[in-house]
């Protein structure tokens, strides 16, 4: 039978916890689809219509500049290297920052006009950069939502316009659009560009205006893509964060962009003020795991991940934790062995588990080991 120890935790400033989807609730908001979650888990804290497959517009540039962003970390594109625009992302129409063919820019000033002001352009020019044609750069873009289990998103381009060949094919939810904005927000750099309001290119020649009012009007805004077209409404995908949690609001297929605005202000508004994120307290001993035939006869285990849990506030004053191990364990062990759980508890519900796990590897004891070790105590306990 598993070790056991229960820890009451009565002394949180925030509570803790977590749910594994969003509960009932009932927003008045005018998105026909919409989702809000929290950035740090993934947990849902609200639903509606969330996998309704609906054209995105440009918040398409999500997952666009997301393969970017990767793009930039492995190496394959230079933040030094200027782009080049070929003829094909010259002559893109929509939003954009009118590049001529050949012209070059800078790879900070390409990311600056696509998030900034959706410069369709500019984002064909780099996904050129990325993949050497928008067709395999698309693709690529499939394959990276495949990847993050995304089952209700099909891309034909790497900007949501509706006017290009197979554009009625090129759907997906907000639920989708929400995971892709939370990838995306794990590379820091990309705030730079989602946090800002006004700026400009080209030595100052060309001004830019944020197309996502919330970073002006809404506090704590840190993204992140709107989007429009006749066929797909207005969008949005929507990301602040306060006191320590990020949270992400996508809504799609608005009738105006005042409802979007409005609807994506309304979900941050109800998750911030219904769950707080913090990093649980756990006690500070776990307890220990007998290891047999190891060099070390007894294991001190650790959390595997010190990760925040989420909750609503309203359940902050009856919240427990469990732990649970192992009553012992056979060498060899390796470094990262699960060992046991700890499971947090809210009025008797599990609304989080954390991995306890083994520090280091022991290594397994020889025969000679083990030998020599029967004969000490042999002789020991004569």
């Amino acid at each position: 039978m598993k070790k056991r120890v229960c820890v009451l935790f009565l002394a949180l400033a925030l509570l803790l916890g977590g749910l594994p989807r969003a509960r009932a609730v009932e927003l008045d908001i005018p998105a026909p689809s919409a989702i809000l979650m929290d950035a740090a888990t993934g947990q849902i804290l609200y639903e509606k219509n969330a996998h309704e497959r609906l054209r995105p517009a440009s918040v398409t540039k999500v997952m666009t500049l997301l393969l970017v962003m990767e793009a930039l970390e492995r190496g394959q594109l230079s933040w030094d290297a200027p782009v080049t625009a070929s003829a094909a992302a010259a002559g893109k129409g929509g939003s954009q920052v009118y590049l001529e063919e050949g012209e070059q820019m800078s790879m900070d000033e390409m990311l600056k006009a696509v998030v900034v002001s959706s410069a369709n352009d500019c984002a064909t020019a780099l996904a050129e950069a990325v993949a050497g044609s928008e067709a395999v750069f698309a693709a690529q873009m499939n394959e990276r939502a495949a990847a993050l289990g995304l089952q209700d998103t099909h891309f034909v381009n790497c900007t949501g316009l509706d006017d290009e060949p197979e554009a009625e094919e090129h759907l997906t939810s907000a639920h989708d659009i929400a995971v892709m904005s939370r990838e995306l927000l794990k590379h820091d750099e990309i705030r730079r560009y989602t946090t800002i309001w006004m700026d400009t290119v080209r030595g100052g020649k060309f001004g830019l205006s944020n197309t996502n009012k919330l970073v002006r009007f809404y506090d704590g805004t840190t993204g992140l893509k709107t989007g429009f077209t006749q066929a797909a409404g207005h969008c949005l995908s929507a990301s602040a964060s306060r006191d320590g949690m990020e949270l992400i609001a996508v809504v799609l297929h608005c009738n105006s962009s005042s409802d979007r605005f409005e609807s994506a202000k309304a979900l941050l508004d109800y998750g911030f003020a219904a769950y707080a994120l913090v990093t649980p307290a756990v006690p500070e001993e776990l307890g220990s795991v007998e290891v047999r035939l190891g060099r070390e006869t007894e294991i001190t285990p650790v959390l595997e991940r010190p990760e925040p849990v989420l909750m609503e506030k309203s359940r902050k004053n009856d919240v427990a934790a469990e732990v649970e191990l192992e009553p012992f364990v056979t060498a060899p062990v390796e470094k990262g062995q699960r060992l046991g759980t700890l499971t947090v508890r809210a009025g008797g519900e599990a609304v989080a588990t954390i991995p306890i796990v083994a520090p280091e590897r022991v290594e397994r004891l020889t025969w000679a080991q083990v030998t020599g070790r029967i004969l000490r105590g042999i002789c020991l306990g004569g």
